[in-house]
């Protein structure tokens, strides 16, 4: 807490007109069972305000339901028309360029179709020659069904899902080699729709890097940061480790920045914790000098003693403290630890409170004229204290179930 180390100038005398201002029914204490106040398991919604319930998330299957017709749904071509360009590819009416693949084999095709289609195609066909009326191009390098696969998507955007998965990756080197965006963006959404592994990874970012694919680079980075310790012992590593090491050294630093972020925000979670236990501790403190809570309150109160859990996570803590306070033997300021952090919570709350003229906690106008004298340098911790504070209440939201009497 940034106020760990504040030193207070008071004296016990000043302390004890702490006590005459409560009420409290004094039981034997054990100094074993005075807990701080910030180590008392805390909630930030009370336990009696009603909350509305969040509606329930949809289901993974209805959001991979819905995904998955995405792409079919951003086409307004007719089915009659798709089948009738998937027709005349395949049967290969008026076609007037051969285009030969790996093993020897080929298709047929219609040089206006494919020039349209794919301008890198286009220039190919222009610079082919011309034999009894027929032009001859080559696809080298990917297997006959994946070429066939690759054609038959120019001509009807038609493609059977067996053979996309199996040729995915041939298919998104001929999309980026020859410039067809709406086949390589069918690769992209089956690679990311559930085709990577462990094992395939490695690859797949070399590749989705090559092919100027960013959105599956970076699920293919996000996929080995997460998993780096299995990944990192497959066989695409140690190859990739050998023919790309600068690679391998990027990926090593995501790696390490990855988890100083992941450090970082755990931090300031812890952090934030800490100032909502501050938050909770004020309102505690506010309504125990106010309402009085259970066997402890101020003097105008009658207190029945009810056991019933108080709506304040902070109060428990907080009453033993108070207990302690008013019978401590060296109640002034760095003479027990516990009194210490007593003065502290305070000052804290006179710093927070916007009346201390009807306010009933002790000393809150006290601390309030004493914040004139202090230090500069003590006066910019307990600014930040505060302005942590604040932000840690208002991070609550408007349904947080309280709202603080003293801001």
């Amino acid at each position: 807490m940034a106020s760990s180390d504040l030193d207070y100038p008071w004296s016990s005398s000043t302390g004890e007109s702490f006590c005459g201002s409560f009420n409290i029914h004094l039981e034997e204490d054990n100094p074993a069972d005075i807990l701080p106040v910030l180590e008392v398991p805390s909630s930030s919604v009370s336990s009696k305000c009603n909350i509305p319930k969040p509606p329930s998330l949809p289901s993974k299957s209805c959001i991979r339901i819905k995904y998955s017709n995405r792409l079919s749904e951003c086409s307004s071509v007719p089915k009659e028309t798709k089948d009738t360009w998937d027709k005349l590819f395949k049967e290969g009416y008026g076609s007037d360029v051969y285009i030969i693949t790996e093993d020897k084999s080929y298709i047929l095709a219609h040089s206006s179709i494919l020039s349209v289609a794919s301008p890198v195609l286009g220039n190919i066909l222009q610079q082919s020659k011309v034999k009894n009326g027929m032009r001859y191009i080559k696809i080298p390098g990917v297997p006959y069904q994946a070429a066939y696969a690759f054609i038959r998507f120019i001509y009807s955007s038609c493609y059977e899902e067996d053979e996309m998965k199996q040729f995915v990756l041939h298919l998104l080197v001929l999309s980026h080699s020859y410039s067809v965006p709406s086949l390589k963006r069918v690769c992209i959404y089956v690679l990311e729709q559930g085709w990577l592994t462990k094992e395939n990874v490695i690859d797949v970012l070399q590749l989705a890097r090559n092919c100027d694919a960013p959105r599956l680079s970076f699920i293919c980075v996000h996929m080995i940061i997460r998993d780096f310790k299995t990944i990192s012992s497959t066989e695409g590593w140690k190859v990739m480790k050998r023919a790309n090491p600068a690679l391998e050294q990027e990926l090593l630093e995501c790696l390490v920045e990855a988890d100083s972020r992941k450090e970082d925000r755990l931090k300031r979670m812890e952090e934030k914790k800490v100032y909502l236990q501050l938050h909770e501790a004020m309102e505690a403190l506010l309504h125990i000098c106010r309402d009085g809570c259970r066997t402890i309150g101020p003097r105008d109160k009658v207190l029945k003693g009810s056991q019933v859990a108080c709506g304040f996570p902070a109060c428990k803590g907080l009453e033993t403290l108070v207990r302690h306070f008013s019978s401590c033997k060296t109640r002034v300021p760095g003479g027990c630890v516990h009194c210490k952090r007593m003065w502290q919570l305070l000052e804290l709350h006179s710093r927070l409170c916007n009346d201390p003229d009807s306010c009933k906690v002790p000393l809150c106008r006290h601390f309030k004229e004493k914040m004139q004298q202090q230090a500069k340098k003590d006066e910019a911790r307990w600014r930040l204290l505060v302005s942590k504070v604040i932000s840690a209440k208002n991070s609550l939201g408007p349904f947080s179930g309280r709202r603080s009497a003293f801001l």
